[in-house]
């Protein structure tokens, strides 16, 4: 990728680092571990574990209050507050706290029949024909539906859902405009499900935060707002590419494709193989103060991005990283983030990762990309899979 200077032109949303990103971790780890770009607000980018982790766990000096990294200034600055990931101790913990029973693991498994029953159904529009587009017919779907049954809105607004999550998080960060329209329509959606939910209460998340407390008081209307806008953000775009890039990893790979065929008790270390080597999520931070790390001197304000795919191939930490291993041993890899911010949905995102992935593999043959040049990845802080043509 000889057109950008990674070192200090660092940019997330180049068609080049969506389609590609791994050599430019591979370079700056050997040449420069922590780049500085002149894009988005001289924003850094450390690409090693070590000091990724070293700063995840730093929530005294790398704040969380933007998660994302927008090119026209903090989200925060502009009032977006997506709680907790986009909140500091104690208040994040507390709102954490709150929101552990409904992610509970035997809440999310009981999920299990209806993530199986939901990729059956899609997978039963497509398995005569011996083709289909494994994204946009499949994978984007399962998380979809999910969230939409739990927040108790109508399946049927799913694609407003999809709209929604490419806008805010492929478009939205470099482009002003676009983020405030698409959140003024969120918010007027939501706030009439809230309105619903008020008058009829159901076994969902709005109903859920309604009824919460935090600190001995009821949530605020932005509170609200902000729960349900990260179960859309956080638990929407980075499944479907978690699913859409297993099945882009077994379509290029036959032998993995029988080995899990031939032997099932393989399925739990490869489905956190899948997510070490093609973890979606990058998250960010904000310096908070003035701060030398490790030789780069920081500037409170300045935006970080914490790439935890990089992180995932760092081989300081994993040997033969580039090598997807499918009985990898010791896998402690960050696809879910480190430290107090670890994904709340680690369980619900492993089940339908797991379930939609083997369901794909039960009922469809061997299979192969259709035309590897007609693959599209998503650019931006969430990386995967957007047309994904398959035959079998």
């Amino acid at each position: 990728m000889p057109s950008i200077d990674w070192t200090t032109q660092f940019d997330h949303f180049s068609p080049e680092y969506a389609t590609d990103p791994f050599p430019v971790w591979d370079a700056l780890r050997q040449e420069c571990p922590i780049a500085r770009s002149e894009k988005f607000r001289g924003m850094w980018v450390p690409t090693r574990l070590a000091e990724i982790e070293e700063i995840a766990r730093d929530t005294a000096t790398f704040s969380s209050r933007s998660p994302l990294v927008a090119e026209y200034g903090a989200l925060a600055d502009y009032g977006l507050e997506v709680p907790p990931i986009s909140s500091d101790p104690p208040y994040h913990t507390a709102f954490r706290r709150l929101l552990l029973p409904f992610f509970a693991p035997a809440r999310i498994e009981a999920w299990r029949p209806k993530v199986e029953a939901l990729a059956d159904s899609l997978i039963d529009q497509f398995v005569d024909r011996g083709s289909c587009d494994a994204a946009q017919e499949f994978a984007e779907h399962i998380p979809v539906h999910v969230i939409a049954e739990m927040l108790g809105v109508p399946t049927s607004d799913s694609e407003r859902f999809r709209h929604w999550v490419h806008q805010l998080l492929e478009v939205a960060p470099t482009d002003a405009n676009v983020a405030l329209t698409e959140l003024l329509e969120f918010s007027g959606y939501l706030a009439e499900q809230i309105a619903q939910r008020r008058r009829d209460p159901g076994d969902d998340l709005i109903t859920f935060l309604l009824q919460a407390e935090i600190d001995g008081r009821p949530l605020s209307e932005q509170e609200i707002f902000g729960g349900c806008l990260l179960l859309l953000m956080a638990g929407i775009d980075t499944t479907w590419s978690a699913i859409g890039a297993a099945i882009w990893h077994l379509a290029l790979h036959q032998e993995n494709q029988q080995r899990l065929r031939d032997d099932e008790m393989l399925w739990p270390s490869a489905i956190e193989e899948i997510l070490r080597a093609f973890a979606p999520v990058t998250m960010a931070r904000e310096v908070t103060v003035d701060t030398d790390f490790h030789g780069c001197p920081m500037k409170s304000g300045d935006p970080l991005l914490l790439p935890f795919p990089s992180a995932n191939r760092d081989p300081e930490a994993f040997p033969d990283p580039a090598q997807v291993m499918l009985d990898r041993p010791d896998n402690r890899h960050l696809a879910f983030g480190v430290g107090i911010h670890r994904c709340l949905g680690s369980n619900l995102a492993r089940l339908e990762l797991s379930v939609a992935t083997r369901r794909f593999m039960e009922r469809i043959p061997t299979f192969t990309l259709a035309d590897p040049s007609a693959v599209t990845w998503s650019a931006g802080q969430v990386r995967g899979p957007r047309v994904l043509p398959l035959t079998f």
